[in-house]
């Protein structure tokens, strides 16, 4: 009886485990997945698997370069394709956080009207002006990616997803509604806290052993990146939003591909 409860138990946790990788996917990427029903028990892990996105679109530009240089595509049409695979693979879900941000930003409004602002389904003339910048730099750094700085680019798509995993569940929430509220309330902070650190651990890791001079200097943006985020939004907004986490991403891991192809 007693062992049928300990499987019950975990064929249960596997259920949920798996479920939540989906719900995670489902959520954060445009990657097609089985349909299930979001609950608290399956939502509970799903951010254990939000880094992996990552690690699919670090995959899909390496492979996506190979082909682009074996094919003898031209350096423009590479770069083009290099810099819409996280829009296609994510949807756009986190480049609208970065629009809305720098609307919100521009505003020079209070801190309630500037939450009002992340919720405005209209882009600003600030949204239009950052994401053009925001395509142009990327350009200008894609183009002159080489196939190893790629890895270790990909390798900060994991880091950024990790350090925003860990901002889910550490860093104080501006509002008690949302999206984010939601999954942060569903999630087991102890156990997402760990895998996201493992996650960030085994990145850097990996990082520097390929490239010890480049790897150190992703972690250290990486994290500056994050000591950003957390005081602009403690400052400006009262705390993190999904808006402001998507904007994180975006910058987080532009400055990381900045830092690769400087070093």
């Amino acid at each position: 009886m007693r062992l049928a409860c300990f499987r019950e138990r975990r064929f249960g946790e596997m259920r949920a485990l798996l479920q939540g990788f989906i719900v995670a996917f489902s959520m954060y990427s445009k990657i097609p997945m089985p349909r299930v029903q979001w609950t608290e028990k399956n939502m509970k892990y799903c951010f254990c698997f939000f880094p992996l996105i990552g690690a699919v679109i670090g995959l899909a530009q390496n492979l996506w370069f190979h082909l682009a240089v074996y094919a003898g595509f031209g350096v423009n049409f590479r770069t083009a394709v290099l810099i819409l695979i996280p829009v296609a693979v994510t949807g756009g879900i986190h480049l609208d956080g970065l629009l809305d941000t720098a609307d919100a930003l521009s505003s020079y409004k209070t801190m309630e009207e500037k939450l009002e602002i992340l919720k405005d389904s209209h882009a600003g003339a600030f949204a239009i002006i950052a994401g053009f910048s925001y395509f142009i730099l990327a350009f200008g750094v894609f183009s002159e990616v080489t196939d190893s700085q790629l890895i270790l680019i990909g390798l900060g798509y994991v880091m950024s997803r990790s350090l925003s995993g860990l901002g889910l569940v550490t860093l104080k929430k501006a509002k008690n509604t949302g999206l984010l509220r939601t999954f942060s309330d569903a999630a087991a902070n102890r156990k997402v806290s760990a895998v996201m650190a493992a996650y960030l651990a085994a990145a850097s890791v990996a990082a520097v052993v390929l490239d010890p001079s480049g790897g150190f200097i992703m972690v250290i943006l990486a994290i500056l990146v994050f000591i950003w985020y957390r005081g602009m939004a403690y400052h400006k907004f009262g705390g993190i939003t999904g808006d402001l986490a998507g904007c994180f991403l975006q910058v987080c891991e532009l400055v990381i591909a900045m830092g690769v192809i400087l070093v």
